[in-house]
């Protein structure tokens, strides 16, 4: 089958590559449409995988949509395309509606969290539910990535075929079998051996909701436990102008992006993970199969992969106290943080790579079915 992946930007795509290359193995062609921020994958690029750059923005109400969805539609008619794949809210939204008269296309549409949930706003509720919904119609396949997502779309959405597939998936293995010198790579981090070391992975900006742990960090008011956060973002600047007003500065460091997040995964005690809204979080999948206990907010995506105290600590959000007193009684009981991490290890087997992609390749078979293309 001849295949179009569609995502609003490239960095996205990065996510894909053991889908996109199963796809490849199994002789399909397999072609990008994106706003290209970032260059693509080489390894695929390689293989004979075309990229459109099209003028996507996140923005709902940004004009470039509309020039992108009219370079979308050329890119369609004239690659032939038997299914397309999209990815991401935006570009998803212009996918279907640009192929909602042609029925030789078969749609694909991933949905990395709905922006409507349980405890989302009444704005959310109000503009993307409707459209979502709508949507559903010129949508064969709708795959959802998280339980709460999965009930909603089979109640509600009129969608060919609604399946749930756990997210990306994880590499168990590889993130396990890391080897660290502990003591050399705290060192380079400027840790000491002793310090209680917590590690978040995101980008800086409202959702990802650092502020919650740096508040709870200085209410700990214990010099030993250090913060890493590995990410960059909007929100930057705010968060360093708040680690300096706490007097946090020795104990919350900034990372920037990083290409050792595993590394640092495993010589850090504990993830904090305390956003307000996830589909099914790669991070949080990457820093379990490192064998660490996780301290995470209560919110939809994290609870398929948390049990309560079992992987540990599901708080709210916005709780302060909740993330303070959990990171302490980890702090205080070794022996319970390792067994929460070696939980965690077995719990996330559940969502390996391998698994995943086993059942991403039986919707493609299906699809294939339809077409009458193998």
């Amino acid at each position: 089958m001849r295949i179009l992946y569609v995502t609003t930007v490239s960095s996205t795509m990065s996510f894909f590559t053991d889908h996109i290359m199963m796809l490849l193995e199994l002789g399909h062609t397999v072609d990008f449409a994106c706003n290209v921020t970032k260059p693509v994958n080489p390894k695929l690029t390689m293989r004979g995988c075309k990229v459109y750059d099209v003028s996507f923005s996140r923005s709902p109400f940004d004009k470039a949509n509309y020039h992108g969805y009219t370079q979308l539609k050329g890119i369609i008619q004239k690659g032939q395309y038997d299914v397309i794949h999209t990815h991401t809210p935006i570009a998803s939204a212009l996918v279907r509606v640009a192929c909602r008269r042609n029925k030789d296309i078969k749609v694909i549409y991933t949905a990395h969290g709905f922006h409507f949930y349980k405890g989302a706003s009444w704005l959310n509720w109000l503009f993307y539910y409707p459209v979502e919904k709508w949507l559903s119609r010129y949508t064969d396949v709708l795959i959802t990535i998280n339980k709460e997502d999965y009930e909603r779309a089979k109640r509600s959405f009129k969608a060919g075929r609604i399946e749930y597939v756990p997210g990306v998936g994880v590499d168990v293995e590889k993130y396990g079998s890391v080897v660290v010198d502990r003591k050399a790579k705290r060192k380079e981090l400027g840790l000491a051996e002793d310090d209680f070391v917590l590690v978040s992975t995101g980008e800086l900006n409202d959702n990802k909701n650092h502020k919650t742990v740096i508040h709870a960090v200085n209410r700990l008011n214990n010099p030993s436990v250090k913060y890493l956060i590995c990410g960059q973002g909007p929100l930057r600047n705010e968060l360093l102008n708040l680690v300096q007003e706490l007097g946090l500065e020795h104990q919350v460091m900034l990372l920037g992006y990083r290409t050792d997040v595993i590394e640092i995964n495993h010589i850090a005690d504990v993830f904090v993970f305390p956003s307000f809204r996830e589909g099914l979080s790669v991070a949080l999948m990457e820093a379990m199969a490192c064998g660490l206990p996780v301290v995470c907010s209560d919110i939809r995506g994290n609870r398929d992969l948390i049990e309560d105290g079992k992987g540990w600590c599901l708080v709210e959000p916005k709780d302060v106290a909740g993330f303070a007193q959990s990171i302490k009684s980890l702090s205080e009981n070794s022996a319970l943080s390792k067994r929460m991490g070696q939980h965690d290890v077995v719990r996330v087997r559940d969502v390996d790579t391998s698994i995943v992609l086993r059942r991403v390749k039986d919707i493609y078979k299906n699809v294939s079915k339809q077409t009458d293309v193998c």
